[in-house]
């Protein structure tokens, strides 16, 4: 009977430890940048309106960056990126209306991440 409740305690334990590691784990640039491909079309082309993978990816990525750390990494990576894939500046900036997502910095170029958050 010990056995088994040590058995049952170290599945508990383990349970507990990937929980705390998997929420502590936060978005990577390249995570979230991948995460945001179903955005491309509308913020590099005439596009009119994002789709709902684009706004589910931006929920997502949002939901993703939990910490201000995450979130002021993010907008360096997102700065740093779009030029990169030619995003329009004005497009991003509509992109969290659009998909009503509270996003916790502007969507701008011009923004000071590390003064922003």
């Amino acid at each position: 009977m010990e056995k088994k409740l040590n058995g049952v305690f170290w599945c508990v334990g383990v349970l507990g430890l990937v929980t705390v590691v998997l929420t502590v784990h936060a978005i990577t640039c390249e995570e979230a940048v991948q995460t945001l491909m179903p955005c491309k079309a509308y913020l590099t082309t005439p596009a009119p309106s994002p789709t709902l993978a684009c706004c589910q990816a931006v929920a997502s990525v949002n939901a993703s960056a939990s910490t201000t750390q995450s979130r002021r990494d993010l907008c360096e990576c997102f700065k740093k990126k779009a030029p990169v894939y030619g995003v329009d500046p004005e497009k991003a900036k509509q992109l969290p209306g659009l998909c009503a997502v509270q996003v916790p910095f502007p969507c701008d170029p011009s923004v000071d991440c590390q003064h922003m958050l």
